[in-house]
């Protein structure tokens, strides 16, 4: 029964002494008190009594979230402001070894790189210029930690906090701000309103003053056209009166009349003459023998 006893005390403590450890951790063994060896992903086995296990820590990336810190502007503001860390453990041994308390130590030097970067700059400059803190503070940090086995992967500044009277003319600058922009925008809009009706109005006139020309042109035209063709009218006209009067020139030949009969012909027309409105009645010179032809002409009606 003793000897079973001891076996299944033996066993225990040879079940114990496997470590499995898991993926992103490691773990620093110690030996007699002095460091031995950091134990990565897989089985191991810590010799009984004489190996201890010294830290288990995780290799992944950690945050650290620290309070809020007060601290003065170069113009002599006071303001808090709290940070983010971002960090790895890179080396486990230099982690273990290197200082006591890792944590502590990060924050504290985080808020006295914070104080003095944020010193050297004004307010405005503190506002506008997170990027760059966050990188110098990255920069200083990882430098410094680099002895303690620790990776710091990036720096955040979470909140900047100015006095109250601070934001509260703040607020006022950016309201002024806001108003000044609003009434710039304003101005513009009219402005460009402004320019876009005189251009409609210009171009409406010109629309106007090429319609109104090409009305005119048209009128013109039209005119001409009637112009030409009452022109041609009348030459038709006249040109149908002289070839009736050519037709009746060339019909009296055909008949040829005696010249007792051109004789009336000619008092008849020279009555028609005397009916109109003209003031002169144009008598011709050979009167006396048109009155002869008329004495005969009689005379052979009188038989």
């Amino acid at each position: 029964m003793p000897v079973l006893i001891g076996f299944l005390v033996v066993l225990f403590v040879l079940i114990s002494c496997v470590k499995i450890v898991p993926q992103a951790r490691a773990v620093v063994v110690e030996r007699l008190g002095a460091y031995n060896a950091t134990w990565k992903t897989g089985m191991h086995f810590l010799v009984p009594f004489i190996d201890k296990i010294s830290k288990n820590m995780s290799l992944k990336e950690q945050v650290a979230d620290f309070p809020p810190q007060p601290v003065i502007t170069k113009d002599n503001v006071h303001m808090q402001i709290d940070t983010v860390v971002y960090f790895q453990i890179a080396d486990p041994k230099l982690y273990t070894y290197g200082v006591e308390y890792p944590m502590a130590a990060i924050e504290n030097l985080t808020t006295t790189t914070l104080r003095n970067i944020i010193g050297d700059l004004e307010l405005d400059a503190t506002l506008t210029s997170r990027d760059i803190i966050n990188t110098k503070m990255r920069a200083i940090l990882d430098e410094a930690t680099d002895p303690w086995g620790i990776k710091i992967n990036r720096v955040e500044l979470k909140n900047i906090t100015p006095p109250r009277d601070i934001q509260d003319a703040m607020e006022k600058q950016m309201r002024a701000e806001r108003e000044r922009r609003e009434k710039i925008l304003q101005a513009e809009g009219e402005k460009k309103a402004a320019v876009l009706i005189a251009e409609g109005q210009k171009e409406s006139k010109i629309l106007e003053a090429e319609a109104n020309k090409q009305a005119a042109i048209l009128k013109a035209e039209a005119e001409k056209e009637a112009k030409i063709r009452a022109a041609e009218g009348e030459a038709e006209a006249i040109l149908t009166v002289q070839k009736a009067t050519a037709e009746g020139i060339r019909l009296i030949n055909e008949a040829n009349p005696t010249k007792e009969v051109l004789a009336i012909k000619s008092f008849e027309a020279l009555e028609k003459v005397a009916d109109g409105n003209a003031t002169k009645i144009i008598v011709p010179s050979d009167l006396q023998n048109l009155t002869s032809y008329t004495a005969v002409v009689r005379e052979s009606l009188e038989k």
